[in-house]
């Protein structure tokens, strides 16, 4: 072999040599660059794993401490899965038998059951299934179910889950509560017809006997002494007290009762045609020093709920310049008024009782010691609510709350 040659052939391993060495250098940094990413994936597949072991274990504890029963079932029915809650509720055991979950359901629910199910299906979904269920000691139970279906990667339906509430104590609670107010809806009919019946029997006799004291003293006139007249008209009274207590007994039975359309009412003008009516004497002034709003509710109660209060001030007004006044203010949800005496106010002895039916302030032939219990009553109808100041021998202050409609 030639120098020449030789020294071509050397030339070409020495180019080897070198290019050996580069790609040896870049091996072993691309094995380090490697390794340390071999490494780092390991520090991160130890984190994932704490994370997903934490998730796991929390999952598991939610599952383990829920409350309401969880299942887990394939698209047949069978039952796949269930929380302790949901053992406990329907009383089965996956690890010893199979459930699927036609079984079930109760069977004149079944059509419902169906419907729900193939809403599931098409929507994926269904919400507030209340219906009745068998336990597997054929208990009913009724329960309010939330489902819907499980997908896996691809987007396709492999399962169905849900959470079954046993709602058997709230649903026996309403069904009670129901036939309560049916029997207390049934009681107070039962009492306003009462109240209706002994209004009209007591009434008749009433009439009868007013008619026989007219008579008696219209026949008997010319013989009758001043005496025999003052008993015969305090007997009229008497007569004229029973029949105005009659009618209240029948106004405070009905006042809740009657439904009435509601309507704008001018208060001011309400307030004006009562003081025009009620007897006033001529020492008693009725002040309005503001304007009375109009608002919205049934006329006739909101008169009967004036007219008591301001009759029973001027009732009890013992002043030779009596003051009655009323006024008001508005606040965000309700009316407030006042009505406002310089009477004979009212002893503290008298200040809880004074609401309550037949309670009046003394013995009066003009007081039914209704009036008061009807104001009550038709400020409770309006959700509002009534007290009052009063000062013995100055006066008292009734104010009152009506709730804007």
């Amino acid at each position: 072999m030639s120098n020449e040659k030789v020294a071509l052939l050397q030339r070409a391993l020495e180019r080897e040599r070198k290019a050996r060495k580069q790609a040896e250098a870049i091996l072993e940094k691309k094995a380090l660059e490697l390794y340390e990413v071999n490494q780092k994936l390991q520090v991160s597949n130890a984190s994932l794993e704490a994370v997903n072991h934490k998730k796991s274990s929390q999952l598991d504890g939610v599952f383990d401490n829920l409350l309401d029963a969880y299942i887990l079932m394939n698209l047949k029915g069978d039952v796949i899965e269930m929380n302790p809650s949901a053992k406990k509720l329907f009383g089965y055991n996956l690890d010893f038998e199979h459930v699927n979950v036609v079984h079930l359901i109760y069977k004149e629910d079944y059509k419902y059951a169906m419907q729900s199910y193939w809403q599931l299906i098409n929507k994926g979904f269904f919400k507030d299934y209340k219906a009745r269920i068998y336990t597997k000691n054929k208990e009913v139970k009724r329960v309010h179910i939330n489902a819907g279906l499980v997908y896996d990667t691809k987007g396709k339906a492999i399962a169905a889950q849900g959470i079954v509430r046993n709602i058997t104590e709230e649903y026996k609670e309403a069904e009670l509560k129901k036939a309560l107010l049916a029997n207390l809806e049934k009681r107070n009919q039962e009492l306003k017809d009462f109240a209706h019946v002994i209004s009209h029997d007591l009434k008749s006799p009433l009439r009868s006997m007013n008619t026989l004291i007219y008579w008696l003293k219209e026949d008997y006139d010319s013989v009758l002494d001043d005496d025999a007249c003052e008993i015969i008209d305090k007997l009229s009274t008497k007569i004229e007290k029973m029949d105005h207590l009659i009618g209240g007994v029948l106004e405070y039975s009905s006042i809740d009762k009657v439904e009435q359309p509601l309507e704008k009412v001018d208060i001011q003008e309400l307030v004006q045609d009562i003081v025009s009516v009620i007897y006033i004497p001529e020492n008693i002034i009725v002040e309005i020093p503001q304007k009375l709003p109009t608002i919205t509710g049934d006329r006739f109660r909101l008169q009967q709920l004036f007219q008591n209060i301001l009759t029973n001030a001027v009732l009890y007004i013992d002043k030779s310049r009596g003051l009655v006044k009323v006024t008001f203010e508005e606040l965000k949800t309700h009316w407030k008024f006042y009505i406002e005496d310089n009477g004979v106010g009212i002893d503290r002895k008298y200040q809880k009782k004074i609401f309550e039916v037949f309670q009046s302030l003394e013995k009066s032939d003009h007081s039914t010691g209704i009036g008061l219990s009807i104001v009550k009553k038709i400020i409770d109808f309006y959700e509002g609510e009534i007290d009052f100041t009063s000062t013995v021998g100055a006066g008292t202050c009734f104010h009152f709350t009506l709730k804007k409609k």
